[in-house]
């Protein structure tokens, strides 16, 4: 997922040095969501390991 977030990322960086702004907002908007939820499905899984243990 965080690999899928930083393709987006680069897709938003390239296509707004090349003027599409559109694209690139989505694309950031994108990578954005998809950070975020990879951040809560990392911490989750440290607080489950904790539980384990």
């Amino acid at each position: 997922m965080l690999y899928y977030a930083l393709v987006f990322l680069v897709v938003a960086l390239i296509a707004g040095a090349l003027g599409f702004g559109g694209i690139a907002g989505a694309s950031a908007s994108i990578a954005q969501i998809l950070f975020f939820i990879f951040l809560i499905l990392f911490v989750v899984s440290l607080a489950m390991r904790l539980a384990r243990r």
